[in-house]
């Protein structure tokens, strides 16, 4: 097949991770390099679109915190409610997260390069606002933030997609839209030397000195995520994008790159039961619940499946998807009552809930385990209500006697009138990926570098295992994109 096209750095996919890379690619030296994306212009962004925007970052001061927001300084209450977020506790985060199965080198990367990235790119122009929708409460004229998890990119992921782009634009990067990337092109010494892209027209070569995978995981395939996930997670709503479908990662196997990480693992969140099959573009993350911990969830036999308490939402949320996602039929109800009505995130508003004055009418206006739904409740209230209860901060008011507790924020739900609203378990992302060292480069089973070939975002395996805290996604694409972006750039035949 001809060669058609030669660039210095390929870069397959169009993320947030992928455009950090073409980004610092271009900026290292690399002259011409090109994004390949698979989906229309209209459609673009990967699951960045989809997203909050949030960056989880480690800091020691409120002043470097500052930096990146500025004009939050004028922000009423703050200041007041920040703590630093050092860099032993993302790391002590992760391990607790993952069980003590992070990757030690790229978890130190992640957190250790996490400020820096951040500076850069506010340095480049990307712009941060405080995250105050996504996890944080006001407590007495002060808001109380999650540890780590306080900036979002400006209009969220929409607006951190929109800002990659006209960055790389300007920079000079070439983007190609309808080009999906099918196969890795090999010379006979081992070394990548580019991609085959189907676009509207056929197939083409494309020849590169490196090529970066930054297409994400498998998530939109519902064959691979029956083989590797398992039932029910065939039959799993998509957050994001459709266009995930493991093509980088089956590309980069198929050349003998070494799958790394949880593969039968995977971030899923509570959303919206009535949500679409794949991620709505102008409701992006909207269909988010994450305020359970203020409620309980009940599945269709009217039963608790999980402690609602055991920590801030940012930290269980990604695996109470799947919880959700195993109960019968795929679904479960988040249950409230007034006094905690005011503490759901505005997220909640794009969907209209059960409401009813009494538990039993309740009940009985959802799809439920009548009988069992209110000896649940009953048997609830009965042990909740013991303490002082504080949204913003776990608060050990935990429920006394129950075989499964809640360890915080057990109030009675007592106060109508009640409000139910139906969740799924929605799949962001697949954990398994390729196995990457130090500088980004993907490692083959025969434990070596496979020369010209690079990977980042969500292609990267062995960070998350079981769970996640919230807004290392974002923060892990754009560490490691920039680490591929600049190595590759360098890459010397």
């Amino acid at each position: 097949m001809t060669i058609v096209a030669a660039f210095e750095v390929i870069v397959v996919g169009a993320g947030n991770a992928a455009l950090a890379a073409a980004v610092a690619a271009r900026q290292a030296g690399a002259q011409r390099v090109v994004v390949l994306e698979k989906a229309p212009e209209e459609l673009r962004g990967g699951n960045t679109h989809y997203s909050g925007g949030l960056f989880r970052i480690a800091f020691d001061r409120v002043e470097e915190l500052l930096r990146l927001v500025p004009a939050a300084r004028e922000l009423p209450g703050f200041v007041e409610g920040i703590e630093p977020y050092p860099r032993d506790a993302f790391m002590s985060d992760l391990q607790r997260m993952t069980a003590g199965r992070t990757d030690p080198e790229l978890s130190a990367l992640l957190v250790n390069e996490s400020y820096a990235t951040a500076s850069w790119m506010a340095a480049n122009g990307l712009r941060f606002e405080p995250a105050i929708s996504l996890g944080a409460v006001k407590v007495g004229g002060v808001i109380k933030w999650p540890k780590g998890a306080i900036v979002r990119a400006v209009h969220e992921g929409v607006g951190l997609s929109r800002m990659w782009f006209a960055l790389a634009q300007r920079l000079g990067v070439e983007i190609r839209y309808r080009t999906a990337a099918v196969r890795l092109l090999e010379e006979r010494s081992g070394r990548i030397r580019g991609v085959t892209v189907r676009t509207p027209e056929g197939f083409e070569d494309l020849e590169a000195r490196a090529v970066i995978l930054g297409c994400g995981g498998f998530e939109a395939n519902a064959a691979w995520r029956a083989q590797y996930l398992g039932r029910p997670w065939d039959h799993a709503k998509v957050r994001g994008t459709p266009h995930n479908q493991g093509d980088g990662l089956r590309m980069a196997l198929a050349v003998g790159a070494m799958p790394w990480g949880q593969w039968s693992g995977c971030h899923a969140t509570p959303i919206n039961a009535a949500a679409p099959p794949f991620g709505d573009r102008k409701l992006t993350d909207k269909t988010n619940r994450l305020s359970y911990l203020y409620g309980v969830m009940l599945n269709r036999q009217g039963l608790r499946f999980v402690d609602e308490g055991e920590d801030q939402a940012l930290f269980t949320y990604a695996k109470f998807g799947g919880a959700i996602l195993n109960q019968p039929g795929g679904v479960a109800w988040q249950i409230f009552d007034a006094k905690t009505v005011d503490l759901l995130e505005p997220r909640y508003n794009t969907s209209a809930p059960v409401i009813a004055d009494h538990l039993a009418d309740l009940v009985r206006a959802i799809a439920i385990d009548e009988p069992t739904a209110l000896q649940t409740l009953h048997e609830f209230n009965a042990a909740a209500g013991h303490g002082h209860f504080n949204p913003g901060e776990r608060d050990g008011m935990a429920t006394r006697g129950l075989a499964l507790p809640k360890s915080n924020w057990a109030q009675k739900i007592d106060t109508p009138p009640f409000r139910a609203y139906p969740v799924t378990g929605g799949i962001t992302f697949s954990f398994g990926g390729l196995k990457v060292n130090e500088r980004a480069q993907v490692i083959g089973t025969n434990w070596e570098p496979l020369p010209g070939l690079y990977a980042c975002g969500e292609m990267v395996g062995g960070l998350f295992h079981h769970n996640y805290p919230g807004g290392s996604g974002l923060m892990s694409g754009a560490v490691f994109g920039r680490i591929a972006g600049t190595s590759a750039a360098h890459d010397r035949v």
